[in-house]
């Protein structure tokens, strides 16, 4: 299962607005996507309150994995963006 290391990069973590953008980006594509602290379960990136359980802040590093490169590479990019900026 492709997987990739990435770092938070909105400067709230990942809470409502980035959480919900990145969120309707899982939920387009046409396989899973899971999003997780290192040591712990990971979530559905199409929740945008299962991404906000996480309690990621801005910094922390999060891996990212699914079955799709292409998906976990587009998620991932969502994640390293500041996207309260948008």
């Amino acid at each position: 299962m492709p997987t990739r290391n990435v770092v938070v990069g909105s400067a709230v973590g990942l809470h409502a607005r980035p959480a919900a953008i990145i969120s309707e980006a899982a939920g387009d594509l046409d396989t899973e996507v899971l999003i997780g602290l290192p040591g712990d379960e990971p979530v559905d990136a199409g929740s945008s309150l299962l991404i906000m359980t996480l309690g990621a802040e801005n910094g922390a590093t999060v891996e990212v994995s699914g079955e799709s490169q292409a998906d976990v590479d587009l998620i991932a990019a969502l994640i390293e963006k500041d996207l309260d900026a948008e």
